[in-house]
């Protein structure tokens, strides 16, 4: 081993001028074919035989140490978890572990949103205390979770620009988690007001959840993987209501009204332990993402050399609320949320009062619309992804096609729940219409990172709070009509939601756009585009292309495949949203007219054989030069 060290400090003096960091030379090492410093430390496999048969090594001490493991790319160091434990998901790439981490913590926040729905139908067999509410109260308590999510909408999007993403949003719901613990307490208390103001604080922080997950995708989602990303994690809202419902009539049915609360607080807690050990704020900063991984997000994002976040001030608002693509998505935000608050409050109380429903009967038939939706939300991005990609539609004919197709479907079929007098009939249109619906996620729901990628987080905000409008509208528009007539007043309930999604579908029609607003483009001093570092991605003729290392091929859900074959050559131009404007965008590489695949994503050279086991000189056959440690010893 000392000889290995010996030669490590040498070798360090002769690739890029680096001091000597045995703590960066591991963390670098450790994304060499999944080995290296992770290797040392688990006694992992040392062989070193790559897939191409290349050069054997019997331990570390024959080894020879890639030029490539002395790269400029700042690595941070290993937490003390990560010596334990990989903050890695063995099955799929840091990009998509995140998004699942962020479907998963959507699923508690909706879930929890369910719980109360649940309590009170249990109540009202029980004659529990706050049961005696009045019908202004039980309204306030409904609505009064948005009163706090709708005030910080807006200020989340800033927050979330100017603070970790990832963060934020692991805080918001472990903070609304842990007042859920509180919420069953609160509701033995007369008059309601504690519980009141409990939701009120959870919606407070549960209000920067959808900024800060489009704060966390600019760093994170290459242009042509952002549906799919981001419809994974927006899917995690639907997939909670379909837990939620269920799970929380089952609680309250077998335990109590309080079991759902608890369990939900609980679950939380729990979750944010596993996001604060596996997502980082953006590529650079994660300890155990692989360098293929890591070159092909900067290289389809591009960098600006400095970078800065929008602020209050440098916000064109002027533009921004003169732009009819923004009033789109809001129009269609506050008309898909009224459909879906309408669900997820009254639903139960629809199956139970028309139908004859048990209360743990309502929440599992209740959620198999939502159980179809979360199966098409994400099936929906990667069909979104595949148009755009190849050219087949432009971006803004596919944000109209799958939003419009999913509102008018959802509506027409609202028509048919509206007038249905069997529960087989309403729950077969209720499931369709949901399951069309999910289609529109992938066009308004991603729509802000089309046409404003710098301020994304910022629309996002905005939008969302106009949405949450529609759930404190709903309570007190319908808990008096409920309350006059629980049997017969569906009918003008479903007509409405109807209405309401096909003026959406209209607006968002006519006025929708998927291309990048001038207004939306970076200051004149920050369209420099990054580069990567000297040494890290070198230009190759495209003769010499073809052994340059192992290329990250895309699979069906963007888990990488290594190729041994190259794809240096774009396809023709394909406007994709932000990223057409190339000259104006800091999203987009400089000279790029197509977008960037995982198959033009740069060479890896993790693969020791690959790395080792070329023996002719440059320009010989197009391979690159053979490495001799032992010659680079005697030189010194």
């Amino acid at each position: 081993m000392k000889g290995l060290t010996a030669f490590k400090e040498k070798a360090t003096g002769v690739f890029g001028g680096l001091k000597p960091n045995m703590e960066k030379f591991e963390i670098s090492q450790s994304y060499h074919g999944g080995h290296g410093g992770y290797e040392e430390m688990e006694g992992g496999d040392r062989e070193g035989r790559g897939p191409g048969g290349g050069h054997a090594y019997d331990d570390d001490d024959d080894r020879p140490d890639s030029p490539a493991s002395f790269e400029e790319i700042e690595r941070p160091p290993l937490r003390k978890i990560d010596k334990y434990c990989k903050a890695e998901c063995p099955c799929m790439p840091a990009r998509y572990t995140i998004a699942t981490m962020a479907c998963v913590g959507f699923m508690i926040a909706f879930g929890m949103r369910c719980n109360m729905s649940a309590a009170k139908l249990k109540g009202e067999h029980n004659g529990t205390v706050f049961m005696n509410w009045t019908v202004a109260v039980e309204s306030h308590v409904d609505s009064s979770f948005f009163w706090g999510y709708l005030v910080t909408q807006i200020p989340g999007g800033f927050i979330a620009s100017k603070f970790p993403a990832n963060k934020i949003f692991g805080l918001s719901i472990v903070s609304s988690a842990t007042l859920h613990l509180f919420v069953p307490f609160a509701m033995t208390l007369m008059h309601g007001h504690v519980v009141i103001c409990v939701r009120v604080l959870q919606g407070l922080f549960e209000g920067v959840t959808y900024p800060a997950c489009h704060g966390i995708w600019r760093f994170w989602a290459p242009p042509m993987e952002r549906s799919r990303l981001a419809t994974l994690a927006f899917s995690g809202s639907y997939a909670g209501v379909v837990v939620g419902l269920p799970l929380s009539g089952l609680l309250a049915d077998a335990v109590g009204y309080q079991a759902p609360f608890y369990a939900y607080g609980v679950f939380g807690i729990i979750w944010y332990m596993f996001w604060i050990w596996l997502c980082f704020e953006n590529p650079r900063k994660h300890p155990a993402i692989s360098i293929p991984e890591l070159k092909y997000i900067e290289k389809s994002l591009g960098e600006s050399a400095h970078p800065s976040m929008p602020s209050l001030s440098t916000t064109p608002w002027r533009e921004m609320m003169r732009s009819m693509p923004v009033y789109a998505i809001i129009v269609a935000n506050f008309c898909r949320s009224w459909n879906f608050y309408l669900l997820v409050l009254f639903q139960s109380s629809f199956l139970k009062h028309k139908f004859g429903f048990k209360v743990e009967e309502a929440g599992f038939v209740g959620s198999l619309p939502h159980l179809i939706m979360t199966t098409i939300v994400p099936f929906g991005g990667m069909l979104a992804d595949h148009l755009r990609k190849n050219g087949i539609l432009s971006t803004t004919n596919v944000r109209k096609l799958f939003n419009c197709g999913g509102f008018g479907m959802e509506g027409l079929f609202f028509l048919f729940v509206a007038h249905s007098s069997t529960a087989t009939g309403a729950m077969f249109a209720l499931t369709c219409g949901v399951a069309f619906s999910g289609f529109a996620i992938s066009g308004y729901n991603v729509n802000h990172l089309d046409i404003a990628p710098r301020y994304a987080s910022i629309l996002m905000g905005l939008s969302n709070g106009i949405g949450t409008l529609a759930g404190i509208i709903v309570p007190y528009a319908l808990d008096g009509l409920i309350q006059a007539n629980p049997t017969g007043c569906w009918t003008t309930v479903f007509t409405l939601a109807a209405c309401v999604h096909l003026i959406g579908c209209t607006f968002y029609g006519i006025f929708a756009s998927g291309e990048l607003q001038p207004w939306a483009e970076p200051p004149a001093e920050e369209q420099q585009v990054w580069a990567p570092p000297a040494g890290a991605i070198t230009n190759t003729d495209p003769s010499q292309a073809g052994m340059l290392g192992n290329y990250m091929k895309e699979t069906s859900f963007g888990a990488p495949e290594y190729n041994e074959q190259s794809q240096m050559q774009q396809s023709s131009a394909i406007s994709y949203g932000a990223t057409g404007h190339v000259a104006n965008n800091p999203f987009a590489m400089a000279g790029a007219t197509a977008p960037i695949t995982e198959e033009d994503a740069p060479p890896s050279y993790g693969d020791v054989s690959n790395t080792y086991g070329y023996t002719q000189d440059a320009g010989s056959g197009g391979q690159m030069p053979s490495y001799d440690p032992q010659g680079y010893q005697q030189q010194q």
